[in-house]
């Protein structure tokens, strides 16, 4: 599990630490207890900051689970399994901050973190294959060491089945609060704020909040059009700020990456690594982790407001959100999210393993899924509202290889049905005979496409019923110094390559406005 290259990765970044940390063992018998003990052993072994000696145990502890302390005292990290696969980097990090390594927080959003005034237990349920749940592990991790008062528990789900059994969970990420359902699937920090302020209204201690200095361009959202956004006013020599719960935006949630122009092969990590690079070769003020709660129209610009109470006036405002996931809007979709309705293949497919599932779906999106699910569960069932798939012929072709892979056309999604809390059907209508059809199942990945994130501007700029926002060829909107760019505008084919020069545009746009209004 571990090679040579990741311990030398630890020794390395452990040199940052500022004072040693402790790894605490619990006590008892467990079939993967040796091999715990053994992955323990050798991260402590690459640094003298890093203590562990498995003689000193915790009796509130399971076999299996280990804290982290620093200064004698609990951080309130805990880690219930092995944290190799995905959740490596979560350890890592979790070592690093509680031996006062910087984080890379926003500092707005550590400020708010510390504010909470009430004690905050967290259970985070993963899968080691899941490339989302780290970021809300690493997430929650970050607000234990800033708050006392906070503890997150990473539980690996293959080493404690019977609590997924018991909390009836069938995706991850699965958040816990309190020992209470909080939040499931992708999430980030942002989300996780907004989460607690919508549900506790005196959890935070009040405090006086600086205003930011005004900005000459404010960008919302870090996604490919985002970014590109951001660097074209920064190299004009604005003053220049970008709002965004990640940088990457959905690009982050993409596998391969094979038709960006000039780069035969790359992925949404390296992708999105590469934005916040160069990002960083600029002057801009980043404030990612974080979501914008209010735009409001002023003498002079726009006062820009963020969930963490941090406000300031832009001169223009660049919008730049992009899209989710768009829902079936059917019957027992809510209802079942995180039970059998899922969204990520990649995370929640292990879950299913053996058992039919179903595609809703027949794009790109949804026959790649089917693919994906398809070494791992007994058998996929794509359902297609059309008369004909709409993937790429070369993805339709791997689809007819497949003998447990069907695939179903003019099929109109009617209901999920669930039974115990777990799905156990689809209900679906065939559009040419008008016959309603049940389908059993245990999962439904829905891969309908996208659905525009322009809440933000609501009522501020003309938005389609869609939910795009209108803008014009210089991606102008119909109010006065606010621009949008990418997948949340009216601009056909929803590309990285369109969405990076559509950024461009909006940014020589806002330029040029602001020149000739100067």
């Amino acid at each position: 599990m571990l090679d040579q290259s990741l311990l030398d990765a630890v020794k390395n970044y452990a040199t940052n630490m500022t004072h040693p940390i402790q790894i605490i063992i619990g006590q008892g018998e467990h079939t993967k207890r040796a091999e715990l003990i053994d992955f323990l052993e050798k991260i402590a072994s690459t640094s003298d900051k890093i203590g562990f000696d498995k003689t000193v145990v915790d009796t509130d502890l399971s076999p299996m689970t280990f804290k982290i302390t620093a200064k004698n005292c609990d951080t309130g990290i805990v880690f219930s399994g092995i944290p190799g696969g995905h959740e490596f980097t979560s350890l890592l990090l979790a070592i690093l901050h509680a031996g006062g390594h910087t984080m890379k927080l926003d500092e707005g959003v550590q400020n708010l973190v510390k504010r909470i005034q009430k004690p905050l237990k967290f259970q985070t349920f993963v899968s080691l294959s899941c490339h989302n749940c780290p970021d809300v592990v690493q997430a929650l991790n970050q607000f234990a060491i800033l708050n006392d008062g906070i503890e997150n528990e990473m539980i690996d789900g293959g080493v404690f089945p019977e609590l997924v059994a018991a909390n009836n969970i069938q995706g991850v990420p699965a958040v816990f609060l309190d020992g209470k359902p909080f939040l499931n699937g992708k999430v980030d920090t942002a989300r996780i704020i907004d989460k607690l302020q919508s549900e506790y209204a005196d959890l935070f201690a009040p405090a006086e909040i600086e205003q930011l200095q005004t900005q000459d361009v404010t960008v919302i959202g870090g996604g490919p059009a985002g970014s590109a956004a951001a660097i074209y006013t920064a190299r004009k020599g604005l003053k220049v700020a970008l709002v965004a719960d990640r940088i990457g935006g959905q690009v982050k949630d993409t596998q391969d990456i094979e038709n960006l122009i000039s780069v035969p092969l790359t992925n949404g990590n390296q992708l999105a690594g590469n934005l916040a690079m160069h990002i960083k070769e600029y002057d801009i003020t980043v404030k990612e982790h974080v979501s914008v709660s209010a735009v409001e129209e002023i003498k002079g610009g726009y006062q820009i407001t963020l969930n963490t109470g941090e406000n300031w006036i832009s001169r223009t405002i660049i919008v730049a959100t992009g899209a989710k996931w768009r829902k079936l809007g059917v019957k027992g979709e809510d209802e079942n999210i995180g039970n059998g309705v899922a969204y990520c293949p990649h995370c929640d497919g292990p879950f299913f393993k053996g058992k039919p599932v179903a595609v809703v779906g027949g794009g790109n999106s949804g026959v790649e899924a089917a693919l994906d699910l398809a070494g791992i569960v007994q058998h996929v069932t794509v359902l297609e509202f059309g008369d004909k798939l709409r993937a790429d012929q070369v993805l339709i072709d791997k689809a007819a290889a497949r003998d447990n892979i069907t695939i179903i056309k003019n099929a109109a999604t009617m209901e999920i049905t669930a039974n115990g809390g777990k799905v156990d059907g689809l209900i679906y209508q065939d559009r040419k005979s008008g016959e309603s059809k049940t389908l059993p199942l245990n999962a439904i990945f829905v891969q309908i496409g996208l659905v525009p994130s322009s809440e933000v501007v609501k009522g501020l700029v003309n938005i389609t019923p869609q939910g795009e926002i209108e803008i014009d060829a210089k991606c102008r909107t119909n109010k006065a110094g606010i621009f949008a760019c990418g997948d949340v505008t009216t601009v056909p084919f929803k590309q990285i390559n369109i969405a990076m020069g559509e950024g461009s545009k909006a940014g020589l746009s806002a330029f040029e406005y602001l020149m000739m209004n100067s």
